[in-house]
């Protein structure tokens, strides 16, 4: 089995990381973290998710513009992402979704933001990195509408019932778990974490956010992300062993990783 690792979704090219990304990818590199997938969510950190990406050869790059910007795409936008889509680099759309917790842009705007980056990914041949937050019905609404033939998907930090978790998966999609699976109170993520089958789970840090246990309240980075696995593992009643080998086998095949 490999010890090796994968998160599948961090944001190293967040300003949080501006003053020492190369000991926090020091601390990856030492944690056996083998790869990242480094998700975008506007014109700015989707450039540099890019650049980083051809920096570092194990750092690969999403990009997209996030719900809540949705108010502020524009056709130079759209023209910019699909441009660094292109790029070699990138292996996912993403993350793109809804968002009504913030509500930082009208619902209509970030549906039709939503809708265009989905049509993207199925042009390009590219999997989606898919942002939900209290907005279920409609991500599940619009994927039914819009999801027939993407390539790949992956609910990204998932916060969501069995039930949408089941739809999900039934549309064929990964399911993608981050630090809460180590909270006190997360019945509901580790009831989840038990129950999704092995070969559609996927772990990740979302750094520098939802920093797990013990280290909560600190600022979160990829050498984190086996605290992921051991709160999945605990779930689960398996190794951690079992976890890690899995979802490295599953975002190598999601993300198309050499």
């Amino acid at each position: 089995m490999s010890s090796q690792i994968i998160d599948s979704h961090a944001h190293l090219n967040d300003p949080a990381f501006s003053r020492d990304l190369p000991e926090v990818i020091a601390r990856l590199q030492d944690a056996g973290v083998a790869a990242v997938i480094n998700v975008g969510y506007d014109v700015r950190s989707s450039r540099e998710a890019v650049a980083q990406a051809h920096s570092w050869p194990f750092l690969r790059a999403a990009v997209a513009v996030h719900p809540h910007d949705a108010a502020t795409f524009d056709e130079e936008s759209a023209r910019i992402i699909r441009g660094l889509a292109l790029d070699r680099r990138v292996v996912a759309i993403g993350e793109t979704g809804l968002d009504y917790y913030r509500n930082l842009s009208p619902r209509r705007q970030q549906e039709e933001v939503f809708r265009w980056h989905l049509r993207l990914a199925k042009q390009l041949n590219l999997p989606v990195i898919i942002h939900d937050r209290d907005a279920h019905q409609d991500v599940l609404r619009i994927l039914r509408e819009e999801g027939r033939d993407l390539p790949g998907a992956v609910m990204h930090c998932f916060s969501g019932s069995w039930e949408m978790a089941r739809q999900c998966l039934d549309m064929g999609f990964y399911i993608s778990l981050a630090g809460p699976i180590t909270f006190k109170n997360a019945v509901k993520v580790r009831e989840i974490a038990a129950r999704v089958p092995l070969d559609r789970l996927l772990i990740e840090t979302d750094a520098p956010y939802l920093t797990p246990e013990p280290h909560r309240g600190q600022r979160n980075e990829p050498a984190n992300v086996r605290l992921v696995a051991e709160g999945v593992a605990a779930a689960r009643g398996v190794p951690v062993a079992e976890i890690v080998e899995a979802t490295f086998n599953n975002a190598r095949q999601l993300f198309r990783l050499s």
